[in-house]
């Protein structure tokens, strides 16, 4: 069996390199991976096995000490797909065959994600859906659907109490760990309550909510009065907590944003036992052992792709790393504890239509979820593990056993081989299994960014690109990090997608995740689990 690493050449030259070869900086896939050499009496037995395995599953039907609620944003189906088949890639192995670790949970649902008022859902709604208990509408944040989207005078009574809420009240510990800013809708559902999700700090505050002293959500998250507070915040978005007159830790001519003159990191230390860190050296000085509180915040916005956190001047953990780290704080607690943790920058990729980053951070993900699974008993933990939302990504085409997801596509012939030239088109061009319903990857290879570009265009940017027909890929290497797939309705941000996502679950009560779900149901098994009094 031939497997190798290495970039895709020409059809049928395959440019052979020794696995783990690695072009710009990342290591990619040559070729199609040889199948395994299965039979029809391998797959009966396998089938007969899941069989007898899930005869001998039994819920755990007692109360959970501890919950973890695991949200890929923008994790729908065919994300978790490719990433698993990427994943199975890079470990030598045709790809589909392979599993994530969150799929090997045992109980699963679909869930419902539109908002109240919309369709294709946003993250805020969807989040709060999940947290509260309650749809609501897009864009506002732990706030019931009776608001208006950016009138701070219509917020007053309409807060719905979070599962974190109800957690500290009941002296349980509580965290929050993302890759995106610690105040972004994900995140922020759990502990803000906002009419517009964008007011992350008071400089982004409308006027009139401002002169009110409506709080911003970094301030709601250092004034989280449930219980003593949340015990972890990790992520990204220094530049909410910090002064205009405080520059930047990191990036030299940058500084805080806020209006208000208040350093929330150094009010954060007010407590015991409290600890801030923005660098990755003094996040793994971090003594969970004596440490109550602890707050990282390791990027002035959101935090880096998984691909390129290791070019980060001063260091950032992994969302692995920061959810060990997390785990050992908040296990202390006799009582039990909740956490939240997001794998925010699978949206970010996909927004910008660079499968690459979304893939990449989506496996990043299940090693987060499976450092959750090696440190816990699932006899007293309640893992859950969905998405907020989808997006408008698909696999097709008919594309061979093992043909690098990431890559064009090469048919079977007629005998069910794999054929030597790429597939072509009805315009004699070659195309990829992955692409968009829309974004900015419209125009294909004239759209690829700069190796090494720290931001990636998206959200709202001004289309650009081709518009006389598809890209000719021909010379195109679309396994490259920075590759953005094409759309076919171009766009300056690909947007979410509106149909179901999935929901992994295992621990006590988990067997109450079943069928098809509204998304707010998430929030009553969390609580049914936990024994919380609503």
């Amino acid at each position: 069996m031939n497997r190798w690493r290495g970039k895709q050449a020409e059809p049928g030259k395959w440019r052979r390199r020794s696995i783990g070869a690695v072009a710009g900086g990342a290591v990619v896939i040559a070729t199609a991976f040889a199948a395994p050499e299965e039979s029809a009496r391998q797959w009966l037995e396998q089938g007969r096995a899941a069989v007898e395995a899930a005869r001998r599953l039994t819920p755990i039907t007692g109360k959970a000490k501890n919950v973890i609620l695991f949200v890929g944003d923008g994790m729908g189906i065919a994300t978790i797909t490719a990433a698993r088949i990427l994943d199975g890639q890079r470990r030598g192995r045709p790809g589909e065959e392979n599993a994530l670790s969150f799929e090997t949970l045992p109980y699963a649902a679909l869930i419902k994600t539109y908002n109240t008022n919309q369709q294709t859902p946003d993250s805020a709604g969807t989040m709060s859906a999940m947290v509260t208990g309650v749809k609501t509408k897009a864009g506002v944040l732990s706030v019931d659907q009776e608001v208006t989207p950016g009138d701070h005078t219509t917020a007053r009574g309409h807060e719905l109490p979070t599962i974190l809420e109800l957690a500290e009240r009941a002296g349980l510990s509580t965290g929050v760990v993302t890759t995106t800013t610690v105040t972004h809708a994900t995140p922020a559902a759990c502990y803000a309550h906002s009419v517009h999700r964008d007011w992350e700090d008071d400089s982004r505050l409308g006027d009139a909510a401002r002169a009110a002293g409506y709080p911003d959500i970094a301030r709601q998250l250092i004034e989280f009065s449930a219980g003593n507070g949340l015990e972890v915040a990790l992520g990204g978005g220094r530049s909410a907590f910090l002064p205009t007159s405080t520059p930047d830790p990191e990036d030299e001519g940058h500084s805080g944003r806020r209006l208000d003159g208040r350093d929330l990191t150094a009010e954060w230390l007010r407590g015991s036992a409290a600890a801030y860190v923005w660098n990755a050296a003094q996040f793994e000085a971090v003594d969970p052992t004596t440490t109550d509180h602890l707050l990282g915040l390791f990027e002035r916005s959101h935090m880096e792709f998984e691909c390129d956190r290791s070019r980060d001047k001063s260091g950032e953990p992994s969302l692995s790393e920061m959810t060990a780290k997390a785990l050992a704080i908040l296990a202390r607690n006799p009582k039990g504890y909740f956490l939240m943790v997001e794998g925010g920058r699978i949206d970010h990729g996909h927004h910008a239509a660079n499968a690459y980053r979304a893939l990449t951070d989506t496996i990043e993900f299940a090693a987060a979820v499976r450092t959750a699974m090696d440190k816990t008993d699932r006899r007293e933990t309640l893992i859950i593990v969905t998405a907020d939302h989808s997006h408008v990504f698909t696999l097709a085409g008919y594309p061979t056993r093992g043909n690098p997801i990431l890559g064009k596509v090469i048919n079977n012939d007629e005998s069910g081989t794999a054929e030597k030239d790429f597939a072509h088109d009805a315009l004699g061009l070659t195309y990829t299994t992955l692409g968009y319903a829309n974004g900015p990857g419209y125009a294909g290879a004239s759209e690829e960014q700069p190796e090494g570009a720290k931001r990636l265009p998206h959200f709202g940017r001004g289309y650009r690109g081709v518009t006389t027909g598809r890209p000719d890929l021909s010379s195109v290497d679309t396994q490259a990090p920075q590759h953005l797939f094409e759309c076919t309705v171009p766009l300056g941000s690909e947007t979410h997608g509106g149909e179901d996502v999935v929901l992994f679950a295992d621990g006590p009560q988990a067997h109450l995740f079943h069928g098809v779900l509204e998304q707010n149901v998430i929030f009553h098994v969390m609580v049914e689990a936990l024994g919380l009094e609503r």
